[in-house]
């Protein structure tokens, strides 16, 4: 049985369609980044509807400023560059909302400049440490839906799960070499989203 490459559709990088405002690209982008974006604005002591409003907010900006957006420098990130909009647009919350500063007060405002910058890593590793872990999870849960179920599967045994390809193989109903081609595949996927995102 041959396993099957991602479709056409999906071959150029996630940035790229979403400048090309494709709707599914949109959708991706979303279903990675929010829960990052959330996750910024209730350190940063955000409520549940404000940290979803300000989400709002963030994904706005982006969509005016992405066909601008260029990686300049070696440590530039579409992360980087995402925390930086998140966080003007918490700074624009917390002037825009002198109550939300009263119930916070000074510590409100520290605890907004104490956030770390996002770290920057260069990895595509699946088995990134730290934050980035949780995006690597997200980028993979959005790209397997890309590829064949089985080789998805062969991917993940021999890469997360650390079975040996011919193992696998024996249990999929293919060959090593299909294993090993599967393997090369998503990771290869994996390391063209994680490019631009990271």
């Amino acid at each position: 049985m041959a396993l099957t490459a991602p479709s056409s559709s999906s071959s150029s990088t996630l940035l790229a369609r979403v400048r090309q405002n494709d709707p599914e690209a949109w959708s991706r982008l979303c279903r990675i980044y929010a829960p990052s974006i959330y996750g910024w604005c209730r350190r940063a002591g955000l409520q549940d509807s404000d940290a979803l409003d300000v989400g709002q907010e963030v994904f706005r900006t982006v969509a005016r400023r992405i066909a601008a957006y260029r990686r300049t420098a070696p440590g530039d990130s579409f992360r980087g560059w995402l925390w930086g909009i998140t966080r003007n647009k918490l700074k624009e919350h917390f002037r825009a909302r002198p109550e939300a500063e009263a119930s916070g007060g000074s510590a409100a405002a520290r605890r907004l400049h104490e956030l770390p910058e996002p770290p920057l890593e260069d990895s595509a590793d699946v088995r990134v440490l730290g934050p980035q872990a949780a995006l690597v999870r997200r980028v993979l849960a959005v790209i397997r839906e890309d590829f064949d179920p089985q080789t998805f599967q062969a991917f993940w045994r021999t890469t997360v799960d650390e079975q040996p390809a011919p193992q696998v193989a024996a249990e999929l109903n293919i060959t090593p070499g299909a294993v090993r081609q599967a393997k090369h595949r998503v990771l290869r996927r994996l390391r063209e989203e994680l490019s631009e995102l990271l």
